[in-house]
């Protein structure tokens, strides 16, 4: 284990534990690095203490009248691995590119460094293909025959129009090859070995399960992520959790802009009245597309992809689409600058992302999120200027020191709470040890009411009971 970071409650620092090498047993794990509310340095930590600080802290704030959960890539790095034990390849790179190869190299490598990555990726080749397009789009606007002696600035190009269609085309392969990679990371968590994989996904009902359960009166919680997979949509589907999005339909549902307030309802037997909230109902959001999102006669549509299907490409032909026209799918990459936000439908995305998030009494829980997209870090920024919001930043590690620097330069140290590191930011231990229980039962909060009134709970318990009693 690593050095684990953690930050809960009223205490204003960063809490730093290290791993305990001289005690044999897994009772005290991690030992204080300096003097702290907890103790002086040197003092041993164990699960039992962090989670008596971080469990009921947890349960509190997912009760806040407004809850949203931001999921980055480190979830699904965390079901790939615990799944297969292999880590994702990782994005790639494409060094065969038609046109331009040399400056979209250079112009991605830079849009890399600048977001603190020390090289790019085959999203940021998407992005600088994008703006290479719009560029010879406008070039070549007039519809003007290409000079035989073109000058100097036009020089490097042999045919403007020639290498517009042909950037095109290389668009189109870099989507397929992105696509490729995500669907490829679905397969292989599908293929899984069967024992291994029932866990991980028990795991994941949990993890969802312990933000989504909140009793039906509240603010629907509302689930945004980064990822293009469908890893969360499978563990909302076996957890029976109902997702709310923007699309309408069963055989190609369509993108809705207007779809935002539908709600699930029920007439209990026998009342009379307006009818009630139904349990088990989430919100939900994808800030940069989806792997099953295309964009077919103007509208955005979302075709039955079957989850680890090793290509999408099969399913793009059913839908009308020429073969290898990857350049239909609706995966949008991050982007340094903000210009993906003001194209549809990614404005109508963001704008439910800044509407959940930016109003009183609301806390966000990121997981597995880099703080590595500017425009999403900006609506962050914003939703902290109000008082009574909470930011809660889980993460297995911060390798390019981007969480720290956020917080650094909030100024709103008080509204965060920290709980990274490698045990910390563990799904599996987190979910064991310091994610809130489930439990919306009123049986079994009123039986750990009289158990606790008549005395027969333990100490041990009593944690668990004061957290049943908050979470219901």
């Amino acid at each position: 284990m690593t050095i684990q970071q953690i930050k809960v409650g009223s205490v204003p620092d960063i809490i730093e534990l290290t791993p305990n090498s001289n005690e044999q047993s897994d009772s005290y794990p991690f030992i204080l690095s300096t003097n702290t509310s907890w103790g002086e340095q040197g003092s041993k930590i164990s699960i039992e203490k962090l989670r008596q600080n971080i469990e009921p802290w947890l349960t509190a704030l997912f009760q806040s009248e407004h809850l949203n959960l931001l999921i980055g890539a480190g979830l699904s790095t965390s079901i790939q691995m615990s799944a297969t034990g292999v880590p994702p390849v990782g994005m790639g790179w494409i060094s065969d590119l038609a046109v331009c190869q040399s400056e979209i190299n250079e112009f991605a490598t830079k849009a890399a460094k600048s977001a603190g990555r020390a090289q790019g990726n085959i999203e940021d080749q998407i992005r600088a293909i994008n703006e290479l397009i719009k560029g010879l789009e406008i070039l070549t606007v007039l519809d003007s025959p290409q000079p035989e002696n073109p000058p100097a600035p036009y020089a490097a190009y042999r045919d403007l129009k020639a290498d517009l269609a042909a950037i095109k085309g290389e668009l189109s392969r870099c989507l397929g090859e992105f696509s490729k990679s995500v669907s490829t990371g679905e397969h292989l968590i599908k293929s899984a070995e069967k024992k291994r994989k029932e866990e991980t996904f028990n795991y994941l009902v949990s993890f969802l399960m312990s933000f989504a359960s909140r009793t039906a009166t509240r603010d629907r919680l509302h689930i945004f992520t980064t990822n293009y997979d469908r890893i969360i949509e499978v563990g909302a589907e076996l957890a029976g959790l109902r997702l709310i999005d923007r699309f309408v339909g069963s055989i190609a549902p369509v993108f809705r802009s207007s779809r935002l307030e539908v709600d699930y309802h029920y007439n209990p037997p026998g009342i009379r009245g307006e009818p009630r909230y139904l349990e088990g109902v989430a919100r939900f959001t994808k800030l940069h597309g989806s792997l099953d999102w295309h964009e077919q006669d103007g509208a955005i549509r979302r075709f039955g992809l079957p989850f680890g299907a090793r290509s999408v490409e099969p399913f793009l032909e059913a839908e009308g689409h020429e073969s290898d026209s990857y350049e239909q799918l609706m995966i949008y990459p991050n982007s340094v600058k903000d210009r993906e936000t003001a194209e549809y439908p990614y404005v109508e995305l963001f704008r439910d992302l800044a509407a959940a998030t930016s109003r009183p009494n609301s806390t966000l829980v990121t997981y597995g999120y880099s703080f590595g997209d500017e425009h999403i870090n900006r609506v962050i920024e914003d939703m902290l200027t109000v008082p009574s919001t909470h930011l809660v930043i889980i993460a297995f590690g911060d390798p390019l020191e981007r969480i720290m620097n956020f917080i650094g330069k909030s100024g709103r140290k008080a509204q965060i709470t920290l709980l990274m590191g490698d045990h910390l930011g563990d799904l599996k231990t987190l979910v064991d040890n310091y994610l809130p229980k489930p439990a919306i039962d009123k049986a079994s909060i009123k039986m750990a009411e009289l158990l606790k009134q008549r005395g027969f709970i333990q100490s041990e318990h009593s944690g668990n009971a004061t957290t049943t009693e908050v979470t219901s």
